[in-house]
């Protein structure tokens, strides 16, 4: 007996296809099944690892670049703590326009993610292989700098994009724009826009001009760039560039935007400007951001590790201020003390720089590039002087590298055996940049040099002809503690290890030291070269105007007293 069972109706769809669809269709469908299914893992996925983070950080005041010595003592400067935190009612409203135009035109519209940006981005990056463009809003910038997310990755943006989806949950829109302002990098070490404006303005945010605020924003792609005080034209073109978003947005006219762009800039003179605390870190910072691109600096929380002995560079000033002092002690001294400056960082009164370089590495241990930072902020360590008789080592490393007779005292006598174009020849390769005469007055040390070329090149003498890179930033490591950067030495051959031997010949001994002392002919510079068993240490003295300084036998012999003191290092 057979059963009867009515045949179910045959879908619409496979009524409405053509049979041979029909298994392509069913496939197809099961794979859209599968990919949701994986798409909502991937979401459960991001959206549990999001969880982990607080977004209480997100309003936090980020931390400084912190500095240390190579002992890891704590270095003092600016930045490091003391941020100025700026309220929504603090921020002009043109401000926030500017950085509408250039940082995210739909900020107040979009829940965080620009989908169409997102999108257009992605394309672009298909087409390129790579991931040239980013259609990060504000909040995925806030995101990534609260949290230290760096590497471009896939992962990355996935991981950037559930976080920003939380802090538009956590925060309002004010809140977030505050907080982007209070903790992103403006260049020049100044970290928010409070710091900012008055690094470069001296003013509150409050009290920015229309024209001060398009072009401080202008900045915020490019902090090192397109910062006012490193680069006014290319920070004018990053204002005008705003000023017509602007336009485009409608959110200005054309005579508005003349009349922006026809203020006068009126940045903080340089002696104004609160940005670091002394020559070393002055020298410290510009290597810094040479290292770093703009984004890692911007995250805050650095680590920096420096070259510098800060118990011998307070021992060199220390000796090198009372030496200068008693100097102008003296009842026949002729020259204004200090007190006295003039315009453009030079001052009127007796000046000093030094550096020590560490033999065997390079890394500069102490950098003094005057007697008052706050007085005066040029770096007389990297300010070419005279050279006179201290140019003798050289001429004798010249004459030894080809063989020849060093003769100590006579560096005519010397130089003669292989000519000037040779002497010049291994100066550089001692790192001695010139000018050079092309006459028998090279020989006498008719030839500049700044006192860090003057100590790297005392240097290679002592450490048997090698030459090695100065630096002064040895390591840096991200709030974590994690290495991103790490110098690496590296030795080359400058000249043979007879000829730097045979060089030195021409230096005095004391204390464990080889030394020279003296004043140039004109006795307007006075150097002197101090060879340690360790560190190699040029120091230069003389007025920013130059100026007869003395005479000659009682300079010597108090900077003879002044190497006495330093004892042996």
């Amino acid at each position: 007996m057979s059963t009867w069972r009515p045949i179910p109706p045959t879908p619409l769809w496979q009524r409405c296809l053509p049979s041979w669809l029909h298994t392509p269709v069913i496939v197809l469908f099961q794979l859209s099944l599968l990919g949701a299914a994986i798409l909502l893992g991937i979401l459960f996925f991001y959206f549990t690892l999001a969880m982990r983070y607080d977004m209480a950080e997100v309003a936090k005041l980020p931390s400084g670049t912190t500095f240390y010595d190579r002992k890891g003592i704590i270095i003092d400067a600016p930045g490091s703590s003391g941020r100025q935190l700026v309220t929504r009612q603090d921020i002009p409203d043109f401000l926030v326009k500017s950085l509408r135009a250039r940082e995210d035109a739909r900020f107040f519209d979009h829940g965080g993610v620009d989908i169409r940006g997102l999108l257009r981005a992605t394309l672009r990056n298909l087409k390129d292989r790579d991931f040239t463009q980013g259609a990060s809003t504000v909040t995925m910038q806030l995101a990534r700098n609260s949290f230290q997310i760096r590497e471009k990755s896939l992962h990355r943006k996935f991981l950037e994009i559930a976080i920003t989806l939380r802090v538009e949950a956590n925060y309002s829109k004010d809140e977030i724009l505050t907080h982007y302002l209070n903790r992103i990098y403006f260049g020049a070490g100044a970290y928010g826009i409070e710091q900012a404006a008055r690094t470069y303005f001296g003013k509150s945010t409050r009290a920015l001009s229309d024209g001060e605020c398009a072009l401080i924003v202008g900045i915020i792609r490019g902090p090192h760039i397109f910062s006012p005080i490193r680069n006014l034209p290319a920070a004018l073109e990053q204002r005008d560039q705003t000023l017509a978003r602007l336009i485009t947005m409608g959110l200005i006219d054309k005579s508005r935007r003349d009349a922006i762009a026809a203020e006068p800039v009126k940045l903080v003179s340089e002696e104004q400007r609160e940005t670091q605390t002394s020559y070393a870190l002055q020298a410290i910072d510009r290597e810094f951001k040479h290292i770093l691109e703009d984004q890692d600096i911007q995250l805050g929380g650095l680590q920096v590790r420096t070259t510098l002995d800060t118990a011998w560079q307070t021992r060199l000033e220390v000796e090198l201020t009372r030496a200068v002092e008693d100097l102008e002690r003296e009842k026949s001294w002729p020259h204004p003390k200090p007190a006295s400056h003039i315009a453009g960082g030079q001052t009127t009164y007796l000046q000093y720089a030094a550096v020590t370089t560490e033999l065997n590495t390079g890394a500069i241990l102490a950098l003094i590039g005057g007697r008052n930072f706050s007085d005066s902020r040029l770096d007389r360590s990297l300010s070419r002087r005279d050279l006179g008789s201290a140019f003798e080592p050289f001429v004798a490393a010249a004459a030894a590298e080809r063989g020849k007779l060093v003769l100590p005292g006579k560096p005519i006598q010397t130089g003669r055996q292989i000519g000037p174009s040779e002497v010049e020849r291994i100066a550089k390769r001692c790192g001695i940049a010139g000018p050079f005469l092309d006459t028998e007055d090279l020989f006498r040390g008719a030839v500049a040099a700044t006192p860090r070329e003057m100590s790297t090149g005392l240097a290679i003498l002592g450490n048997k002809g090698k030459r090695s890179k100065p630096y002064l930033v040895s390591e840096i490591r991200d709030p974590k503690g994690e290495l991103i950067y790490s110098a690496k030495p590296q030795l080359l051959p400058a000249i043979s290890a007879a000829a730097a031997m045979d060089a030195t010949s021409v230096l005095q001994k004391s204390s464990g030291t080889r030394c020279f002392t003296g004043a140039t002919g004109s006795e307007r510079d006075a150097w002197t070269l101090r060879l340690g068993p360790s560190g190699a240490t040029a120091i230069w003295l003389g007025f920013d105007q130059p100026t007869a300084i003395a005479r000659e036998p009682r300079l010597k012999s108090l900077l003879d007293e002044f190497v006495e003191r330093l004892g042996n290092r």
